[in-house]
């Protein structure tokens, strides 16, 4: 019968042995590959290379593993030094000048020498296989200006290689001060690389070796303060090398440095001991730190309160007072108002209500403090409507209900609305521009007369 069929066929089923987990994925992967290979055509590239995926990440060798840690800390000696033997060094530097000039050509404009194509493929075939990157049409063609004959200036070419090289050397230098390797500083690895750098310029000859900390502090917060936004504690060497603040620390091996350029020069013995002295000077209970109380003098002493307690509330401080480090990252954001690290700094503390914008309740609340200083000092306050306007009118924000970080940056005028909202100095300079203006145009007047 048809039911006693179906029943013994049951109990076998029953009987057979079940497939174990490993049975049963093998299967699955064996009916995947089936129906994909039907799926592609049935082809299999004839690539062995394919069946092997190639190993693209490296693991670092952890503390504990010490014969790791110094093979990679080998290995990155021995290549750095190899890449610094691929440099030009200077008799190298000279022979390839004593080349560009021999292989000039006329007519020369002024006093400055030139070179043709023909005769800068000549010079490259000449000056050695180190020098052969920088003989490529793509390079000529970049410093082609407007020569009628099709020419480059000698002077500008070799100032080109020059910087190149240059720019090779101090990345190695920084590589060597790289301890993980990862192509960035940490805060100490830059300290190390300027304390040891302090010898090698003669303008920082007379500092004293007691201020070597505080110089090397000062020195490397204006590095994290502009190139380390996110305060992540560590700065990639490629932004280090493409920023100017290099060039101008490098700038004091220069033995004649005009007393004009040490001044504008933050990293110059003077800018340093000035802004080490303001410390002092605002420190009047001598205990190393600043409190809100003694930060209130800080320059012009016409800082609003409010402002001061939002500096206290969101900087780092230790038991409500600033260490030098803290307040040389507000000096560098007040002083450099126009940059957008700065701004950055500055809008943070305007932000009250953390929502990344700033909005007429925001704008009040500081420029009420600026209204109570002018009573102070016998002014009429000013009508916060007309500032407001004002303020909105100079940033030309994308909401016009609210003022974005991005929106005073794009504006120009970030330095000058910041100045109005935290600064009673700041504002009476923006509100008698006109008069400050007209008062210089006559002085200027007077003085050519005489």
């Amino acid at each position: 019968m048809e039911w006693e069929r179906r029943l013994r066929a049951r109990l076998a089923a029953r009987r057979a042995p079940k497939k174990s987990d490993q049975e049963l994925k093998d299967e699955e992967m064996e009916l995947f590959t089936k129906y994909y290979m039907e799926w592609k055509g049935g082809k299999k590239s004839d690539n062995v290379s394919y069946a092997n995926i190639p190993r693209f990440y490296y693991r670092l060798p952890a503390e504990d593993e010490v014969l790791l840690q110094k093979l990679r800390e080998e290995s990155r000696a021995v290549f750095l030094q190899r890449k610094s033997r691929e440099l030009l060094d200077n008799e190298e530097l000279q022979n390839l000048w004593f080349l560009l000039d021999k292989h000039q050509t006329s007519p020369m404009i002024g006093e400055e020498a030139m070179i043709n194509y023909e005769n800068f493929l000549k010079v490259g075939e000449k000056a050695g296989p180190k020098c052969k990157q920088f003989f490529t049409a793509k390079i000529f063609a970049k410093l082609l200006h407007n020569d009628p004959y099709g020419r480059i200036s000698i002077m500008q070419f070799f100032n080109y290689v020059m910087r190149k090289v240059w720019l090779h050397q101090t990345r190695i230098g920084l590589s060597l001060y790289d301890v993980a390797g990862q192509g960035y500083l940490r805060e100490s690895d830059l300290e190390n690389y300027i304390l040891e750098l302090i010898p090698t310029l003669p303008q920082l000859d007379g500092l004293e070796k007691s201020f070597y900390s505080f110089y090397v502090c000062t020195a490397v917060r204006k590095f994290f303060f502009f190139l380390d936004p996110l305060r992540t504690g560590k700065i990639k060497i490629q932004d280090i090398l493409a920023c100017s603040f290099l060039d101008d620390l490098l700038e004091l091996r220069d033995e004649e440095l005009s007393k004009e350029s040490q001044e504008t020069n933050w990293f110059s013995a003077p800018s340093a001991l000035r802004v080490y002295g303001q410390y002092l000077n605002l420190d009047k209970d001598h205990n190393g730190m600043l409190s809100k109380e003694e930060l209130s003098r800080y320059g012009t002493g016409t800082l609003t309160n409010i402002f001061l307690d939002r500096v206290f509330q969101e900087c780092l401080t230790y038991d409500g007072e600033m260490d030098y480090k803290t307040y040389l990252d507000f000096v560098l954001a007040l002083e450099n108002r126009k940059e957008p690290a700065a701004l950055q700094y500055i809008f943070k503390l305007l932000d009250i209500e953390n929502k990344g914008h700033l909005n007429v309740f925001s704008l009040n609340y500081f420029f009420r403090a600026i209204q109570e200083q002018m009573k102070i000092h016998g002014q009429e306050p000013v009508s916060f409507q007309d500032v407001k306007d004002e303020i909105f009118d100079m940033v030309k924000p994308k909401d016009p209900y609210r003022i974005s970080l991005q929106d005073l940056i794009n504006s120009s005028q970030g330095d000058t609305v910041t100045s109005i909202l935290i600064d009673l100095n700041g504002f009476w300079t923006y509100e008698n521009r006109e008069v400050l203006v007209a008062s210089d145009s006559d002085s200027t007047a007077d003085g050519d007369e005489t």
